[in-house]
């Protein structure tokens, strides 16, 4: 995101919404991500996960410094994952598979609340979002929800270490779970490759598209008599 600003591709006024927004997700909505991810372990039965320190929303127990800055630079990054111990749940898998889930779902939930206060200004205090402030509050909340949205799309692409690939286990033999954990960094690596080539980044553009669209009239409904936007 910072690069789209040294080439020029943003205006100061926007490039200042949009940091703004990345810092509030490296510092509530990320560690909100792996909270989720630890208070569902913690209710599934990895009780020890409170004495690891992460059943918690303190930002410094859970921003990675490298994934903070990718989120800077280039608009997605990551925080430290959440160490959880299948060997606790009833059915691994599936609590594994729960417990990953759970972090998309509060990239949604963060996003989709980001569309309601979008909404409900543009309701009940229009004059202000047709200011000048308000374009850079405008700005701000529907960067803010469309990059949660891309995380969460992002986090659900069945190739370890992302959360979706938690999900594709319950589905797959031991044997193949090994193979794809032993093998995870050139998967990941791989994803890069196909994200910054093109192929991917249609595909995921697509789907975030499509969910952000749903979302947007979604969170629309309650405030839709009030407003014409």
């Amino acid at each position: 995101m910072l690069s789209q600003l040294f080439r020029g591709q943003l205006t100061i006024e926007s490039a200042i919404a949009e940091i703004l927004a990345v810092l509030v997700i490296i510092f509530l909505i990320l560690p909100f991500h792996e909270w989720a991810h630890a208070q569902t372990a913690y209710m599934l039965g990895d009780k020890g996960i409170k004495q690891r320190g992460r059943l918690s929303l303190n930002p410094l127990s859970h921003i990675d410094p490298v994934g903070a800055l990718f989120m800077l630079l280039v608009g997605f990054g990551w925080a430290k994952p959440v160490p959880v111990d299948p060997r606790n749940f009833k059915n691994p898998k599936v609590g594994m598979a729960i417990t990953a889930f759970m972090g998309p779902i509060a990239n949604l939930v963060a996003g989709f609340v980001g569309l309601i206060i979008y909404y409900a200004l543009w309701a009940f205090a229009p004059d202000f979002m047709a200011s000048q402030f308000g374009g850079y509050v405008k700005l701000f909340l529907v960067f803010y929800a469309t990059v949660n949205v891309n995380l969460a799309v992002f986090n659900l692409i069945p190739i370890p270490p992302l959360d979706g690939s938690k999900i594709m286990f319950t589905f797959l033999p031991d044997s193949a779970v090994a193979f794809f954990n032993r093998y995870q960094m050139i998967f990941f690596l791989a994803i890069f490759i196909l994200i910054y080539t093109g192929p991917l980044t249609y595909v995921l553009s697509f789907l975030s598209n499509g969910l952000m669209d749903g979302m947007s009239w979604l969170a629309m409904q309650p405030f839709k008599m009030f407003i014409n936007v």
